[in-house]
């Protein structure tokens, strides 16, 4: 879920060419448009946090900017061919076992060593159905984590079922030490670990964090301060304090970078008609900053929530569909330069398809529109231009995250071109901590909810279409597939998928899944979003990702030197 940020700087003179000094390495302020959440490794979903959660913790592996999967705290990815995983059982019993060596010199912030037991104690709690995990598939296929206790960073991870991406799906690791006096209190409760886990409850605590930074400090609804992690195992950030700042609206983000209080707009930040016309002050005013735009596999698009029982109609959505001009919108909003979306997979995936024989398309048509409505019973009032049925309007709620200029403006438009064939649309915003950290995570809208999925190429899906990932109270709010869409046939391909080793033939899978997802249109797409950050001049040792693994996954290779005079 992608949200907004902008770094600021606290040593910033604009350079207008009056000999003024650039940002330096002594601190460098990060400023967000979304209220931030849980910093718990396993909890944290949004991408504000999770953008937060690279600069203080690290994973088993990561996925670099160039798509290739690389080890971060292992020593190496096990694989058959280097002899370190093998296969047991066979068919649909077919399990595997990997063995994983941490690196040596790995440690929480508080200097005790981050060992098999961390990724042990993590599993544990993603399997308690207490707490709120946003996916629990990946801790269900664990069967075990062993290690001999003369080499606590080795460890043999058991899993039910070989999967593909096994060494994609270790349990970010939680340090027991810290944690599991506050699980064995909690842990029974629904909700109760999330609460108060010290992850929010003691968050400067140093021994939660195994990343570049800790946190030094933590204020909701205004700021984090980061400071380097003087047990980092790896490369000593250049960066001495980093600071990240509520800010609730994007359309600040430009007068503050030209006021000379910001000196950077990271990733997560400006919007794409903001970007486009900030790259022309760029060049016309020769300012110091260089701005990036990378193609990504952030998909825009609409929830639709299929208990209400005017969507439940697929003859509806549809018509909701075939209602949109998203090349207009893309026209409009993003000069052509961004792509209307045709389902979940961005291009950047390998198995992305526009193939008209593999998956079903809605191009804009008003007219089919309007037929398939009058079909599912919703009839043309005259009078006042909507549609009724049996006394009901067509009337249907749409909501996003409050302060977002640009899904604003995307907004207005589809309630442009809804009412144009007689739909109702009721806009109702919120806050993005309480529009992602409750409406959707409970289900709680009524009708649509724009916001974006961002994921890694070639993932799985089940976590967002799967029927077992529907978000219910008994879970604890467990899942993402808001939409609360079931579909059998579906549900055993996205199993087929990640079990299956051989690229070729996941991507044979994957159309019959898009197949299925277009033809019921859970989701309405959009348009796929790409990555944008504005960075100074002096800066470098910063890229782009294009994906889930953000850019302060690397955030100890930033270096800020200073402006010339």
């Amino acid at each position: 879920m992608k949200k907004f940020c902008v770094v600021l700087a606290t040593v910033f003179a604009f350079n207008t060419g009056h000999g003024a000094a650039g940002p330096t390495n002594d601190e460098l302020k990060i400023g967000t448009a979304q209220e931030f959440e849980n910093l718990n490794p396993l909890i944290m979903t949004m991408a504000a946090t999770t953008y937060m959660g690279y600069m203080v913790n690290r994973e088993m592996v990561y996925l670099d900017s160039n798509g290739k999967w690389l080890p971060q705290l292992a020593k190496t990815i096990p694989t058959v061919e280097n002899k370190m995983v093998k296969y047991t059982g066979a068919g649909e019993k077919r399990g595997l076992i990997a063995n994983f060596e941490i690196i040596e010199n790995a440690k929480w912030g508080d200097g005790t060593p981050v060992t098999c037991d961390a990724f042990k104690f993590a599993w544990e709690i993603g399997l308690n159905e207490n707490v709120s995990i946003a996916s629990r598939e990946s801790y269900l296929n664990i069967e075990k984590i062993d290690w001999d206790t003369k080499t606590p960073k080795k460890c043999v991870i058991t899993y039910k079922k070989a999967k593909f991406d096994y060494y994609q799906t270790v349990p970010r690791p939680i340090p027991r030490h810290i944690e599991e006096a506050v699980y064995k209190q909690y842990g029974s409760q629904k909700e109760g670990y999330d609460q108060n886990s010290n992850y929010n409850k003691n968050p400067t605590n140093p021994g939660l964090y195994n990343g570049p930074y800790v946190v030094s400090e933590l204020k909701l609804g205004s700021h984090i301060t980061f400071a380097p992690n003087p047990n980092f195992y790896g490369k000593k950030p250049n960066i001495k304090k980093v600071i990240v700042k509520y800010i609730p609206n994007t359309g600040t983000l430009e007068a503050n970078l030209m006021s000379g209080t910001i000196d950077m707009i990271c990733s997560l930040g400006l919007t794409f008609d903001q970007a486009l016309g900030f790259e022309e002050k760029i060049q016309k005013q020769n300012l110091p900053f260089n701005i990036h735009f990378q193609a990504g596999t952030t998909y825009e698009h609409l929830d639709v929530n299929l208990d209400n029982p005017i969507l439940k109609d697929v003859r509806v959505r549809k018509a909701l569909v075939h209602a949109i001009d998203r090349q207009l919108l893309v026209k409009s909003l993003f000069k052509g330069k961004q792509a209307a979306a045709i389902h979940n997979l961005a291009p950047l995936d390998p198995n992305y398809t526009e193939d008209k024989t593999k998956i079903s398309l809605y191009p804009f048509d008003k007219k089919e529109a309007g037929r398939l409505l009058q079909e599912s019973g919703w009839s043309l009032n005259e009078k006042d231009g909507y549609r009724y049925k049996d006394g009901q309007k067509l009337s249907l709620q749409l909501m996003t995250t409050a302060g977002n200029k640009n899904r604003e403006q995307v907004q207005t438009m589809l309630q442009g071109q809804w009412k144009s064939v007689g739909v109702e649309i009721i806009i109702k915003n919120e806050p993005a901590r309480v529009f992602f950290g409750d409406t959707m995570k409970e289900r709680k809208y009524s009708g649509l909810a724009m916001y974006a999925w961002t994921s890694v190429p070639d993932q799985s899906s089940r976590s967002t279409l799967h029927t077992e990932n529907i978000p219910t109270k008994e879970k604890s709010w467990s899942g993402q597939n808001y939409p609360g869409w079931s579909n059998k046939t579906t549900d055993k391909l996205l199993e087929q998928f990640e079990t299956e080793f051989l690229p070729e033939k996941r991507k044979a899978i994957t159309m019959k899944i898009l197949k299925e997802y277009t033809a019921d249109i859970p989701v309405i797409p959009l348009y796929y979003r790409s990555e944008i950050a504005v960075t100074p001049k002096t800066m470098t040792g910063f890229k782009l990702t294009g994906h889930l693994f953000h850019d302060t996954n690397s955030i100890e290779d930033w270096n800020i030197g200073t402006s010339m005079k």
